[in-house]
């Protein structure tokens, strides 16, 4: 089945409790978001996925949690106060406002151009502008008085925090080369043309790894560090298909051509969505070289380096970084796993097929009805499951319409009480319970004892 249309993601998500507009009752925010109850489950749950697949299942990677607002001397020394920049072109009519390398990239379709061929507004035709760099970093103030003395910076990205603390973190858990350092958190970007949905927001959370490896023997022809590099561009491409479950067909690698690398960047290489609009990334894995620690060491006048004791020389270590967006990640869950199929009955059923370990609900507990004779037995089930997982109770309208909302919520295993359960007209029951699966719908009855260890099999414990 094709990814559906944005529009009916977006309803979805808004309908069923993963993703509000931010601050609706005043009209929203432009691209601000709030994570509902089920959308704040997914995010965990795929936010835990990376990090047990980069850090816990790994002996060479550990993790950081640095801080968002900091010594604003980390941005100079990065680069980002001086290059953080997208080129901004106003429309002198309507006076909206874009990158212009969204217009020639196709971000808007086939623009209007002038008799000269420069492009003109694509949405009144307006003549546009001359670019100008516009940084997109976020200001803010510490302290009681706001002035250029108190300025800060909202972190843009995830990984200066890791190389600032290169040092710390190698000395303190005593690691050798190569070895990474991971984290997990919040940026903003003051982006010029945000929009769809949840794909490019002003706030947004990233996942990255720095992994340091001993520089190459030579620093023109770095053999061993680019196969490192694919190494890792490789690595990255499996978890999104094998742990993520995203369709092969709608990923592909793209390596960014020379001219388009980043000055400090030896090799640069895109994992790529197909959205409904077209391909667009999904995560970079990027061969920084060096770049980043020796920035920080000369601005800072600290040494950021390695001692090698093989060598007993000091080196600073060059880095690969796999990069991905959270939350452009959980874009890609709800459309990869959107499905509609015939129910039973023939008629259409919208159902979310995530990996099990990623549904935000794993077990729905359904009585037959709502009825009094099957409330206490169905509690009873609800109370046992819920430490174990993340687990619904829902006893409203009929039980055809539960399971359809459980499937359009991406709900592995539905679990129904009835009345052979607890007996009925002076009959015992037979103490089992319906476990009914999400993509099948095939039914299974085990015995209430059991029941924990049949749903071990078919979804993982939170």
């Amino acid at each position: 089945m094709p990814a559906p249309d944005l529009e009916t993601i977006v309803s979805l998500a808004k309908r069923r409790g993963f993703v509000f507009p931010s601050a609706e009752i005043y009209g929203g925010f432009a691209n601000a978001y709030d994570y509902g109850p089920l959308g704040v489950e997914l995010k965990r749950n795929i936010r835990e996925a990376w990090w047990r697949s980069m850090v816990q299942e790994r002996d060479d990677v550990v993790g950081l949690d640095a801080a968002l607002i900091t010594n604003p001397l980390v941005w100079v020394g990065s680069g980002h106060v001086a290059n953080f920049t997208d080129p901004l072109v106003d429309c002198k009519r309507c006076q909206r406002r874009f990158r212009a390398d969204h217009l020639e990239e196709g971000a808007y379709g086939e623009v209007p151009r002038d008799a000269n061929g420069n492009p003109l507004c694509p949405y009144d035709g307006g003549e546009l502008t001359e670019p100008r760099q516009f940084n997109m970093m976020f200001r803010t103030q510490v302290g009681p008085v706001a002035d250029e003395a108190n300025m800060a910076y909202l972190p843009p990205e995830t990984a200066q925090g890791i190389f600032v603390n290169f040092v710390n973190v190698q000395q303190s858990m005593r690691r050798k080369l190569p070895f990474g350092i991971a984290q997990t958190r919040v940026s903003f970007r003051n982006e010029i043309t945000p929009g769809r949905f949840i794909f490019r927001t002003l706030e947004f959370e990233q996942m990255e790894m720095e992994y340091f490896c001993m520089p190459p023997r030579d620093r023109d022809n770095p053999v061993e560090y680019l196969a490192l590099h694919r190494q890792w561009v490789e690595e990255r491409l499996r978890w999104y298909i094998e742990v993520i479950g995203i369709a092969p067909e709608r990923l592909r690698l793209r390596d960014h051509d020379k001219d388009e690398l980043s000055h400090y960047s030896a090799a640069t290489t895109d994992i790529e969505y197909l959205f409904p609009w077209g391909w667009g990334e999904l995560e970079g894995i990027a061969a920084r070289t060096d770049f980043d620690l020796s920035s920080h060491a000369k601005l800072s006048g600290q040494p950021l380096t390695y001692f090698d004791e093989d060598t007993g020389q000091h080196v600073v270590p060059w880095v690969i970084e796999p990069a991905a967006g959270l939350t452009r990640t959980l874009a890609v869950v709800l459309l990869d796993a959107y499905s509609e199929e015939p129910d039973e009955k023939g008629e259409k059923r919208v159902v979310l097929k995530f990996k099990p370990r990623l549904a935000p609900i794993k077990v729905a507990v359904l009585p037959l009805s709502k009825n009094d004779a099957l409330r206490p037995t169905a509690r009873r089930v609800y109370d046992m499951l819920r430490p174990l997982w993340m687990t619904q109770y829902d006893e409203t309208q009929s039980i055809g319409r539960r399971y359809r909302r459980q499937d359009e919520i991406g709900t592995p295993c539905c679990v129904t009480i009835d009345f052979q359960t607890v007996g009925e007209d002076g009959q015992p029951g037979d103490d089992c319970v319906t476990i009914r699966d999400r993509d099948t719908q095939a039914q299974v009855r085990v015995p209430i004892s059991g029941l924990v260890a049949a749903l071990e099999e078919r979804v993982p414990r939170c």
